[in-house]
Parts: structure tokens; C-alpha cells; sequence
């Protein structure tokens, strides 16, 4: 018989709730069906989700380092549910619901006739992200992460419109299965060894897999197993291969905010592999940053190169994500902090840059640079988002990626010393260059013959609300920023203790 419990530190299981409304939204959309009502009934669900989300920042104490609201269940084994949050799980979990909610509203404005199945499919998700996010059972993260996986792919074969649609799932479930093997082995492999230590005990638990202390051959086999199942779905330079062709020729913008938009694999290394695997992590972190420098030039200079405003976004979420993994494998406290950071923001900027996309790609019908150009006169506020967003994903002053980005340069410089946090400013600073000419040339460049702008139609009051929405966010996060800092900071250090950093 099961047993169930939770701290009582709120006046319901909020965790658990987190996790199944959505999925009560879905069911409910899916319900009505085509009815004129299913779509507002799916963003209110969405809405509800945010304000649970809300409730769950101001439940968290950011002073204490210590996991909270636990929740407990005992089922079968090392299946059982146990689920809890600190400040790194608030922040994740209002970032998720945030970009949910505002798929919701996105989603419509494609003017799909089957936009209720498509948000009951985009709260399935929502609720298997959440469940990623609070679980401390790393074979339900897993699980979860391979439900999250088929789900995207759903998406982006039913509601892809591109003739290469199959080959880039193709791609993309070829990358994404061995990834997932991989996490699943690195998963079955720390169960054996509590197995091992326990007489025969499986665990999952990231409370019982923290007593292990995994060296020598067996803890480097773990990382490397936990490390690429998780870079694959960052993605990380040379695992990124599936994203380009998925960004082209896939869904234009809800599955990739799905996949990118929510740093699950971040969150996964910062949750899991960081805290149960320190001296693995110590011993390859330099290896890491090694390859993340590269990713960073690499995917620079073939975003210059592109010629297709969605395969360049793709090069530029690669060579951000490496900026990322630099600061996260610099194992410093002011290190973490900043990579928590750029991942919402990293997170919020490049949903920004989708949707933008997307609504010009329903106006125009291509996402081709040349034939692109003078959209600021008939879009400029969708022009100004997408701006924004770029510089926000850059580091410019005024944007969350500000103090972020320095935040891992400082640490970088400590741990790794002047060079190499040169090189990394060197490649931001490519980044920025071509996401301002990806700006310039569908927004500002002269208008081709081929483009009346008689038939490019202005902005909906919609879509204007959603970009003034996501601007706002963005700029006043980057000027109030404190509050986010002192939600983090407690785990953080206590994660750099882990690691041998002083905070």
C-alpha cells in the first residue's frame, strides 16, 4: 500500500498540482475539441499554471539551501514519487509556465484549424517539463525526458508545413534517442552501484544517490554517460547536429521553444550530474570548457554564413549554449549564478526571436534573407522585439544577459585565467554581430521586388500585446535583477561547496 506524505510548508501538495493541471487543461481542451471556446479554455489553464508557479516563488525561503514543499509516495520500488523545490526549481518552474502561457497565445495566430489539439498537445508537455523540474528520481526525470521527446516530435510532424518535414524528424529522433540511451544508461548505472552499496537496493533518489561517491573509472563512465545524454538536448557543440535542419525545416516556432526554451538540459546537469558526480566533474570540466570555447566559434562563423533566418537562430542557441556550459564547468559560485541566469534569459530571448519569426513567416511565407527586407515599416514593433531579444541574448546593458554574462566572464577569468575568457568575450561579441545583421537584413535591408508591402498585413492587436508583453519582461528583468540573484544564490553556493569552490 502506498504512502503518501509532504512537508507541510504549504496548505496543499502545490508540487504535485504543479504537475497535473496541466494535464487536467488538456484533457479539458481536448474535450471540446474544435469549439469556439477550447483555446481560451486552454490558456486559462495556462494562466491558472503561472499562478501556481507564482505561489511557488513566494513559498521557497531563498535564504536556505535546503530542497523544500517535499512531497513523498511510495510505489513501486525505486519508482516512487518524490518530488521538491529550492530557489534554482522556483526560477526554472515560473520560466516554463511563462513560456507556456505565452505559446498559448502565440499558437492561435497561426490561424490553425486545429489549434485546440495543439495546446491540449503543448500542456501535455508543460506538465512533463514540470515533472522534469521538481522530481528527484532520476529515472522518472528520464522517462519523463523520453515522454517529452515523443511529444515534441508529435508536434513537429503534424504541424510542420515544410516538404523536408520527415527528414528533419528523422534527424531529430535519431539524435535524440541516443542521447537518450545515453542518460537512460548513465541513470541504470548509479542505481546499480546504490544497488551495490545497499545489499541489492535499487534507488533513483537523488537523496540516497548523493551518499555514493563515485571515483576513479566507474564515476567518469557515469558523468560521461549523464553529461552527453543532456548535451544532445542543450544542445552542445558537436552534439547539435539535429537542431538546423529541425529549425528550417521543422515547426517555425512552438516546438523549438519546447526544446529550447526551457533549459531542461541545464537544469538537469545543475540538479543531477553536478552534485552526484564532483570529482568526475572536476577532472573533465577543463575538457568541457574546451569544447564549449570551440562550440562558441564554430557556430559563430556558420551563422554568418547562413542565408536562412531560422538555421541562423539554430547556430546562434548553439553558440550561447556553449557561453553557458563555460560558465557552468567553471564550478565557481558567481559562475552558476551567472549560468542559471542566461539560461531564463537565454530562455525568454530566443522564444522572443521564434515567435518573431514565425509571425513574419506567416506574413511572407519564407524565412529566406534574400528575400526578406523592409518589414520595420509594416512590423516595427515585431522588429523591435526581435532586436531586443538579440541583444539580450548578447549581454547588452539593460537586459537579464548583462550581469549574467559578466558573472561567468569574472569567474572564467578566475578558474581558467585571461585567455580563454578573451576568446569567449571575442566569440560573444561574433554573436552579436550576426544576429544585428540577421536584424538588418529582414528588417531594414531594401524590400525585394518580389515582396509587395501591400500584402505584408500589419500586426494584430494580439500579436502586438504578446511582443510589448515580451519586451517588457525582458527589459524590466534586466533592470531588477537583484531578487532573482538572492533566489538562487543559497543552492548555488551550496553546490560550489560541493564542488570544492568557496562561495
Amino acid at each position: 500500500m502506498s504512502e503518501i506524505s509532504w512537508i507541510q510548508q504549504a496548505p496543499f501538495p502545490l508540487l504535485a498540482a504543479l504537475q497535473l493541471l496541466p494535464l487536467v487543461g488538456a484533457g479539458a481542451v481536448a474535450a471540446l475539441r474544435a469549439r469556439p471556446w477550447a483555446v481560451p479554455v486552454g490558456q486559462g489553464f495556462a494562466a491558472l499554471e503561472l499562478v501556481l508557479a507564482a505561489g511557488l516563488l513566494k513559498l521557497i525561503d531563498g535564504q536556505s539551501a535546503a530542497l523544500q514543499l517535499a512531497e513523498e509516495a511510495r510505489l513501486l520500488g525505486p519508482f516512487g514519487y518524490h518530488a521538491a523545490a529550492d530557489g534554482v526549481t522556483a526560477l526554472f518552474t515560473a520560466l516554463c509556465a511563462l513560456l507556456t502561457l505565452l505559446l498559448t497565445v502565440y499558437g492561435p495566430q497561426r490561424r490553425l484549424p486545429d489549434a485546440g489539439p495543439l495546446l491540449a498537445t503543448v500542456l501535455v508537455v508543460e506538465a512533463v517539463l514540470m515533472t522534469q523540474l521538481l522530481t528527484l528520481n532520476l529515472l522518472w526525470f528520464a522517462l519523463a525526458s523520453a515522454l517529452e521527446m515523443a511529444l515534441v516530435g508529435y508536434i513537429l510532424w503534424r504541424w510542420a508545413t515544410a516538404p523536408e518535414k520527415d527528414m528533419a524528424l528523422a534527424r531529430f529522433y535519431h539524435f535524440q534517442a541516443t542521447g537518450l540511451l545515453l542518460l537512460l544508461g548513465g541513470v541504470l548505472l548509479l542505481g546499480w552501484a546504490h544497488a551495490d552499496a545497499h545489499g541489492g537496493q535499487w534507488s533513483f533518489d537523488l537523496l540516497d544517490l548523493g551518499g555514493l561517491a563515485l571515483t576513479g573509472t566507474l564515476g567518469s563512465l557515469a558523468f560521461f554517460l549523464l553529461f552527453y545524454g543532456l548535451a544532445v538536448r542543450t544542445p552542445l557543440f558537436p552534439m547539435h547536429g539535429w537542431l538546423p535542419i529541425v529549425a528550417q525545416h521543422g515547426n517555425i516556432a512552438i516546438a523549438p521553444a519546447l526544446l529550447l526554451g526551457v533549459k531542461i538540459g541545464i537544469y538537469g546537469l545543475v540538479r543531477f550530474v553536478l552534485p552526484l558526480l564532483p570529482e568526475a566533474v572536476n577532472a573533465w570540466s577543463g575538457y568541457v570548457v574546451a569544447f564549449a570555447v570551440a562550440g562558441v566559434f564554430y557556430s559563430a562563423f556558420l551563422a554568418f554564413m547562413q542565408t536562412d533566418l531560422r538555421r541562423l537562430l539554430a547556430f546562434a542557441v548553439v553558440s550561447h549554449t556553449s557561453l553557458l556550459m563555460i560558465g557552468l564547468f567553471s564550478l565557481h559560485p558567481a559562475a552558476f549564478q551567472g549560468a542559471m541566469l542566461l539560461a531564463v534569459n537565454f530562455g525568454l530571448a530566443v522564444t522572443t526571436m521564434l515567435f518573431m519569426v514565425g509571425l513574419v513567416y506567416r506574413r511572407t511565407r519564407t524565412t529566406s534573407l534574400d528575400r526578406l527586407g523592409g518589414l520595420f515599416d509594416r512590423l516595427p514593433l515585431l522588429g523591435i522585439a526581435f532586436l531586443i531579444s538579440g541583444l539580450a541574448i548578447v549581454g547588452m546593458p539593460g537586459t537579464p544577459g548583462f550581469d549574467a554574462a559578466h558573472l561567468v566572464l569574472e569567474a572564467s577569468i578566475d578558474r581558467y585565467g585571461a585567455l580563454l575568457t578573451v576568446a569567449s568575450a571575442i566569440g560573444n561579441v561574433l554573436a552579436a554581430g550576426f544576429l544585428l545583421l540577421a536584424f538588418q537584413r529582414a528588417f531594414l535591408a531594401p524590400r525585394p521586388d518580389s515582396l509587395s508591402a501591400s500584402h505584408i498585413e500589419r500586426a494584430s492587436a494580439t500579436e502586438t500585446g504578446l511582443a510589448l508583453v515580451v519586451i517588457a519582461l525582458q527589459l524590466v528583468t534586466g533592470f531588477y535583477l537583484e531578487p532573482w540573484l538572492a533566489l538562487i544564490e543559497a543552492p548555488l553556493n551550496a553546490l560550489a561547496g560541493v564542488m570544492g569552490a568557496a562561495p
